[in-house]
């Protein structure tokens, strides 16, 4: 596999947003069903992407676009955010997102910690944040412990919950 992580660059973003989108819903729908309500709004890329301190990358094996993530980065404390890993819905499975996170911690070598949050309904995602990444669950967002700033449409956790994660380095 000839894979490379680099930055998105203005003209990736439709197709950058739309694979992010599609592999949320995916997820989502593969645990709850069809849903017509969107997973993933281009809101919530766009926050992040218009977060201060963010990086956003693409991840290209064999010269084709099959994921990304974007990252919030703060030079000052070293406490980031991994925002959204995302690999293409279909190539799952395949060590994709090993090398999109493990290329990540070698691009921010000075930091400390870590954060991140994936929905208490995705197994896959927990087994890799936790048993291939080194994640450590800190915090259980539900009903009776809301997340902060979560918008009241939100359904991205399946009204399941959500873990939040860190990583020490």
């Amino acid at each position: 596999m000839n894979f490379e992580l680099i930055p998105v660059e203005h003209c990736d973003l439709k197709q950058y947003k739309k694979m992010a989108q599609e592999a949320f819903q995916k997820g989502f729908e593969d645990r709850f069903g069809k849903t017509n309500a969107v997973v993933l709004p281009e809101k919530d890329i766009e926050k992040s992407l218009n977060a201060k301190g963010s990086a956003a990358y693409k991840a290209i094996v064999d010269g084709t676009m099959v994921g990304g993530a974007i990252v919030v980065i703060d030079e000052e404390t070293q406490c980031n955010s991994l925002d959204f890993l995302f690999v293409k819905f279909g190539i799952q499975s395949k060590g994709i997102g090993k090398a999109i996170w493990f290329e990540l911690e070698k691009l921010y070598p000075k930091t400390k910690i870590w954060k991140t949050c994936t929905p208490y309904f995705d197994k896959r995602n927990i087994h890799f944040y936790v048993n291939v990444c080194g994640f450590h669950i800190i915090e259980f967002f539900n009903e009776k412990h809301p997340m902060p700033d979560t918008p009241e449409n939100f359904i991205g956790d399946g009204n399941e919950g959500m873990f939040k994660f860190i990583k020490q380095i």
